[in-house]
């Protein structure tokens, strides 16, 4: 839990409220705040499973999956390769059209030259293109007369997406069964407070969303999840153009460490099938393996 990452606080609190969880199962858990000595401490304690609770990078973009695989200790969640390819938000991108799911139109650019003009035509989207949780996302509107000032700790090559309006959707895979979709509704842009301050957004669980909608966000999902190669657990947001019908549906971003704080969706989508959080944090220890 925690590491270097943008996201600490966020995977501090996912740490906290699943070792909380686990030791509510009978397990015996050691909370490890991960920094430079990391190998040295896994060698230390000896684990039987790492519960691999960081977010961002580091932790999520295949770095400490590859550090767990030279130890031989099995622990939650994707893989190297699924891990790296799901944190590169472009790259995932170019998995989904490989197996026919559908997109927006995006591109890769420097700093210096989204602010020098406009890269794409408003409406669109800028943000890292390996972060987390709308860590750094601006939002271009369609009668801005500039580009975007962006802050000075955006790093130098940034995703501009162009944006789709309407609702955001979401859904876990666990395993290979899509749970459910959730409707996130915010007064504004769904940022990082949305996500994670108590009342910051409310969520519609099952989506009220027409069947059509709702099939294709859970098979989509599974499709992702699959095409990624992931494993565990994994989230996969979606943007929906109500106008549009299903031609409105496009994917975002495959998570493959969703959050599992007390706002978190994916723990909120399990309570919803009947699954405790106490057993869905089993679940993902069961489940740890190597080579994933």
């Amino acid at each position: 839990m925690g590491g270097p990452s943008a996201e600490r606080e966020v995977s501090l609190s996912t740490g906290r409220e699943c070792a909380i969880a686990l030791r509510e199962e009978g397990f015996e858990v050691i909370e490890v705040d991960a920094g430079h000595d990391l190998p040295a401490r896994l060698a230390e304690i000896q684990p039987d499973v790492v519960f691999n609770a960081l977010h961002g990078r580091w932790g999520e973009d295949g770095c400490v999956q590859g550090l767990l695989e030279w130890l031989q200790i099995p622990y939650t969640h994707s893989g190297v390769l699924a891990s790296a390819l799901a944190m590169d938000k472009e790259r995932t991108k170019q998995v989904y059209r490989a197996v026919g799911l559908p997109v927006t139109e995006s591109l890769l650019a420097s700093k210096a030259e989204i602010e020098a003009g406009h890269v794409m035509a408003p409406p669109y989207v800028v943000k890292p293109y390996n972060e987390g949780s709308s860590v750094g996302v601006y939002l271009v509107q369609e009668a801005a007369n500039g580009p975007p000032v962006l802050s000075e700790d955006m790093p130098d090559i940034l995703m501009v997406e162009q944006y789709v309006p309407g609702r955001e959707l979401t859904t876990t895979v666990m395993g290979d069964q899509a749970m459910t979709v959730t409707d996130i509704l915010t007064d504004g842009w769904y940022d990082y407070d949305a996500k994670y301050k108590v009342g910051g957004s409310r969520h519609v669980i099952p989506a009220e969303v027409p069947q059509e909608i709702f099939d294709a966000c859970m098979g989509y999902a599974v499709q992702a999840h699959e095409a990624l190669g992931c494993r565990g657990v994994s989230r996969t947001d979606f943007r929906w153009d109500e106008a549009r019908g299903l031609d409105g549906l496009i994917l975002l971003e495959t998570n493959t460490q969703p959050g599992m704080t007390p706002t978190s969706l994916s723990p909120e989508q399990a309570g919803k099938i009947g699954m405790s959080f106490g057993a869905l944090c089993r679940w993902m220890v069961e489940d740890a393996s190597c080579n994933r």
